[in-house]
């Protein structure tokens, strides 16, 4: 008998490239633009190079819920 094995599903990865502006051994943050991009940073990340603040970077990342707050719909208006 065959048994497949199925992973779970992952969501799908995005990347953010630019310089790095602060550096921690949890949170990498990037510039993109204007913006800073706060990234928290997998313990088995892997990591091509020596990071250090000012290094162009480019980092892959999956986006996580933190939190998720249901609102109830509202009842449609009902015509007279």
């Amino acid at each position: 008998m065959v048994v497949a094995q199925t992973s779970p599903k992952l969501p799908k990865t995005y990347q953010v490239t630019g310089p790095i502006t602060a550096l921690t051994d949890e949170i990498i943050t990037v510039q993109k633009g204007k913006d800073l991009w706060e990234i928290g940073r997998a313990k088995d990340a892997k990591v091509t190079g020596e990071l250090k603040v000012g290094e162009k970077v480019t980092v892959e990342y999956r986006m996580t819920a933190a939190s998720i707050e249901v609102k109830a719909a509202k009842a449609p208006v009902k015509k007279k």
